[in-house]
């Protein structure tokens, strides 16, 4: 296949896509705007999800595939349901995440969105977040620039850690480590943010809201959408120790630039040798 071709053909699955999200944010909507949104847990206390999510995967794999057939799908609700572990191919494939945030989304905090990214040859080529309360559609395609509601935006220019606003995912079951990570971070950084949903902060790293996010312990769902957003308005995205970013489990560095997150993974590290040592200490101390 050439690259004219293909490019035509990354082209085509985005401009779908995109369709298909923005119709689907009014089917969210309607249940962000109940009083009392009904909701079941998963395979955490802290892991939910409401009728509207499944609604919202489903459409999007039915408009998806019937546009598509040759694709496959990751999706958050479908994987649950079946109890499976995602798996990518080199096939064309859909991570769905069809609400992500969905804490804020049953207490009607706005920052929630629908994600979904395309991976080719397990790469990532397409990436879409839109947040429909505020109307804020985010996207991208392969070699061709980020946008917000059309218009191309970037990432800052931020380089050290000590001019950044940051924000990290908290997992409950990362625990200790966590929690040194973020008070190294936050100890040395300008400002930090949490907005509950990973996708809504890759874009908020995208329009240069906040400078860097660290996340581990997340789905694909949870980061395939924003992912490529931020290679392409100019961020880096890579491994939390350093090196390469893995789609199927997305442990990452989310920067504006190559030398903050050098520096963000500098202090990770750091942390983590740290605890590391109180570990060894404690556990001289009660042989």
């Amino acid at each position: 296949m050439s690259d004219i071709s293909e490019n035509q053909r990354i082209r085509n699955y985005y401009n779908v896509a995109l369709k298909l999200v923005m119709k689907c944010g009014p089917v969210a909507c309607a249940g962000y705007e109940e009083a009392n949104i009904d909701f079941e847990t998963k395979s955490a206390y802290y892991d939910f999800v409401t009728i509207y999510d499944k609604q919202v995967e489903n459409l999007l794999i039915a408009g998806l595939q019937t546009a598509f057939p040759e694709t496959k799908v990751i999706g958050e609700e479908s994987s649950a349901d079946d109890k499976s572990e995602p798996v990518l191919t080199d096939a064309p494939t859909w991570i769905i995440d069809p609400i992500d945030g969905t804490t804020n989304f049953i207490r009607r905090f706005p920052s929630w969105c629908i994600s979904v990214g395309l991976a080719l040859k397990k790469e990532l080529v397409v990436g879409i977040v839109y947040l429909p309360v505020v109307n804020e559609m985010y996207s991208a395609y392969k070699g061709h620039g980020a946008y917000l509601n059309e218009q191309r935006i970037s990432v800052s220019r931020c380089k050290e850690v000590n001019n950044a606003v940051l924000s990290i995912v908290q997992m409950p079951k990362i625990g200790d480590n966590n929690d040194r990570r973020l008070c190294k971070l936050t100890s040395n950084c300008s400002g930090y943010r949490g907005f509950g949903s990973a996708a809504v902060t890759l874009c908020y790293v995208v329009r240069g809201c906040i400078d860097c996010f660290t996340v581990e312990d997340l789905q694909p769902w949870d980061i395939a959408g924003g992912a490529l957003i931020v290679l392409e308005a100019g961020g880096v995205v890579c491994h939390f120790k350093g090196g390469e970013f893995s789609i199927i489990k997305p442990d990452c560095v989310v920067a504006a630039t190559k030398e903050l997150a050098k520096e963000v993974i500098g202090l990770i590290n750091e942390a983590d040798e740290l605890r590391e040592r109180q570990r060894e200490a404690e556990k001289e101390k009660s042989e």
